[in-house]
């Protein structure tokens, strides 16, 4: 590989990965051995699950980091940059320590044939030891059993929560989905789950007796006094590590209040000598930053929400959360879904919190996942509702329709991603536009 500059390795050597899933842990495994077996030299926690996977993953690293802890971040997909993929210490990835780890692997990746996100989780697990960090937090790509994040030896085992979704790779059920998800659980490694349904969590309970791994579960009753408003959301938390904890996080919602707990459970798991103190569970809660997840702007005399749900799970998790603001009507949701996702189920719940929709196709959006939002309002009774295909037309539409009140960008994180960079409020700057091989946003 000769040497290239970070926009050509993002333009012109991604897009000629394998674009699909490719199920099995071997080629990622002999990537990683190529480069030294670099996973093996730092600690890590593995973060899985359908929704929240990404909120809870941020929050331990903030933790993490307000310990003083050298820390590693691994999530996907991205918003704005591939560089959002693989952080250190809350930072991007420099674009060169990047291109050096991509020349390093780049050999066993063409031998391998590996796909885009065998060879990403490779990439990062490399620049993470180059960089010397002490603890990764690593997000599961999609389902867990046969991802290419499943190579890791984590100190604990994190599982959010189960929903229909990815379901032509995952299953049809949602115990099925729990199945594959719970493929992380490894032997002797404590797991902890958020996962409300008793069917689903005690897939997960038998899949740790099965090889050993000590289970836990929040039951709900550790979280009280839950306050959202649009500074975050403030709660109390019962632990045992650290007792009663009076917790703000910037994540706006009810549902951050369980993943942020999710996480500080998560972090009382570890033996007691890494274990944070318990000023910098506080402040690493309060500290974390996550964009895209009801993230919250006023841009040009109006209020933006940027929320990238698109899953039906989700979008009624945010629809919850958009209840219980006080924002400016009226309330326009401009939306733009892939045509793999339930849309079915996701538009009518967006259509009973927002007083219009206006569905538009992401340009970031890959050709063969883009939907036809004029046939979708042909399928569907949706009152208030229009189709503008080309975004930049459907994203003044939007602007337009709300006059002084809020616009909600949702649906996908391409969405989500492309609005933030037309807007100019792309919070860690933007790649050229980059092929989107991975199903797994």
């Amino acid at each position: 590989m000769t040497a290239l500059g970070y926009q050509d390795l993002i333009g012109e050597l991604f897009p000629r990965l394998a674009g699909g899933i490719q199920w099995g842990l071997e080629r990622t495994e002999r990537l990683l051995r190529a480069a030294g077996d670099p996973h093996r030299r730092y600690r890590v926690l593995h973060v899985g699950g359908t929704n929240g996977k990404g909120s809870v993953s941020a929050t331990i690293a903030a933790v993490l980091r307000a310990a003083g802890v050298r820390t590693g971040l691994y999530t996907s997909p991205h918003l704005c940059t591939f560089r959002e993929r693989i952080q250190v210490d809350g930072r991007p990835l420099e674009e060169e320590a990047l291109v050096a780890a991509a020349e390093r692997i780049w050999p066993a990746v063409l031998r391998e044939g590996a796909s885009f996100f065998e060879a990403t989780t490779a990439m990062a697990f490399l620049a993470f030891a180059d960089a010397g960090v002490e603890v990764a937090v690593v997000e599961v790509g999609l389902g867990g059993r046969l991802d290419a994040t499943n190579t890791v030896s984590p100190e604990v085992v994190i599982l959010t929560n189960v929903s229909l979704d990815h379901v032509q790779y995952l299953g049809s059920t949602l115990e099925a989905v729990a199945r594959e998800k719970a493929g992380i659980i490894k032997p002797g490694v404590p797991v902890i789950t958020a996962e409300a349904s008793a069917e689903v969590r005690e897939v997960f309970r038998r899949r740790a007796e099965e090889v050993g791994a000590p289970f836990h579960a929040l039951d709900g009753t550790e979280i009280a006094d839950v306050r959202v408003g649009l500074d975050g959301t403030r709660f109390r938390l019962r632990t045992t590590a650290w007792g009663g904890l009076a917790l703000h996080t910037p994540l706006i919602g009810a549902h951050q209040a369980v993943n942020a707990a999710l996480a500080v459970r998560a972090l009382e798991l570890l033996p007691e000598a890494r274990r944070p103190d318990r000023e910098a569970v506080v402040r690493g809660v309060q500290s974390v930053r996550w964009p895209g997840r009801l993230q919250i702007e006023r841009i040009e005399g109006r209020t933006w929400i940027f929320d990238a749900a698109h899953n039906a799970a989700g979008v009624a998790a945010l629809a919850a959360a958009l209840a219980s603001l006080p924002l400016p009507r009226p309330l326009v949701a401009l939306v733009g879904v892939l045509s793999d996702k339930d849309w079915g189920e996701m538009l009518p719940v967006l259509a009973r919190v927002a007083d219009a929709l206006v569905l538009t196709t992401p340009p970031s959006a890959p050709e063969h996942r883009r939907w036809d939002p004029e046939a979708v309002l042909r399928g569907l009774a949706l009152p208030g509702a229009e189709a503008v295909p080309d975004f930049e037309a459907a994203l003044a539409r939007a602007r337009a329709k709300a006059g002084d009140g809020s616009v909600l960008v949702t649906g996908s994180f391409h969405t989500v991603g492309d609005a933030l960079i037309q807007l100019g409020r792309a919070p860690l700057g933007a790649d050229a536009p980059l092929p989107a091989p991975s199903p797994a946003a």
